[in-house]
């Protein structure tokens, strides 16, 4: 419990990596589960709280940037549900991509601790992010395979004794990126979105593709910082700061320019 008074989640590290030749990963972490203050339907951390003011510009947009945030404010409105055979496949998916070989035995499994869920049903995890959070994980294993793998099986640096969990900051990455880039609003309404929907205009991936980096950049952050749980929320908050400098510089025209892009590895 944090000296707010809010619980949390957090993995304690037991070995420095997984034993890939082991189907059962189980000796590798330990879970410890509060109620959630990390997650969407709870979050705590200020990098990800909406900052309302009326006193905020408000940016025109083109028909093509009006689209396009149409369209990643209609993902963004998608809740993820369990009872769709379409968000089943890609949870799926997601187990497949991350660990490779090795047979989940339901959607409902404590298998999913391993991964940095808070408990056997990752369903109930999702509720802050959407079911794009769960796209966000999907696109970063599925586009950088080794920096996914990096992360969650944190085998870069030197890593704390209590570390974050992998899936559970995932979520909050998601739910942060849109609060920094004003997603759910008519029109953006600091440059930093402003900047965005540009690079959105260009690439229709452009939202998951900035989360890839986001989430690198996160974990370099937590390694310079020397981080452990107890950090996460400053963690955020720094990995905001520098990922708002890198957008607004004003040589930068695609995402790939961004410094933090060269930190991922396919």
């Amino acid at each position: 419990m944090d000296d707010r008074g809010e619980s949390f989640v957090a993995v304690r590290r037991i070995s420095q990596g997984f034993d890939r030749g082991n189907t059962c990963h189980s000796t590798s972490v330990e879970v410890v589960a509060g109620s959630a203050a990390w997650l969407g339907r709870g979050l705590s951390c200020v990098c990800a709280q909406r900052r309302e003011s009326d006193s905020r510009p408000s940016f025109d947009l083109t028909p093509a940037q009006e689209e396009c945030l149409q369209k990643i404010q209609n993902r963004i409105e998608v809740a993820y549900d369990c009872s769709l055979p379409e968000h089943q496949e890609a949870l799926k998916s997601l187990w497949n991509a991350a660990f490779p070989g090795e047979e989940l035995r339901g959607l409902i499994s404590e298998q999913w601790k391993e991964m940095g869920w808070q408990g056997k049903d990752p369903s109930t995890d999702f509720r802050g992010g959407g079911f794009i959070s769960l796209e966000n994980l999907l696109y970063f294993a599925t586009n950088f395979p080794k920096s996914f793998q990096d992360l969650l099986r944190k085998q870069e640096g030197d890593r704390a004794m209590w570390e974050y969990p992998f899936a559970v900051a995932g979520v909050n990455i998601t739910f942060m990126l849109i609060q920094m880039l004003d997603l759910e609003a008519v029109k953006p309404r600091s440059f930093v979105g402003a900047t965005f929907l540009k690079f959105l205009a260009e690439n229709e991936s452009a939202f998951d593709l900035l989360y890839c980096i986001t989430f690198k950049l996160m974990d370099n952050q937590w390694l310079a910082m020397r981080a452990s749980y107890m950090d996460f929320n400053a963690v955020m908050k720094a990995t905001r700061r520098q990922l708002e400098r890198e957008i607004l510089q004003e040589d930068i025209t695609r995402l790939e320019e961004l410094p933090s892009y060269a930190l991922l590895s396919r």
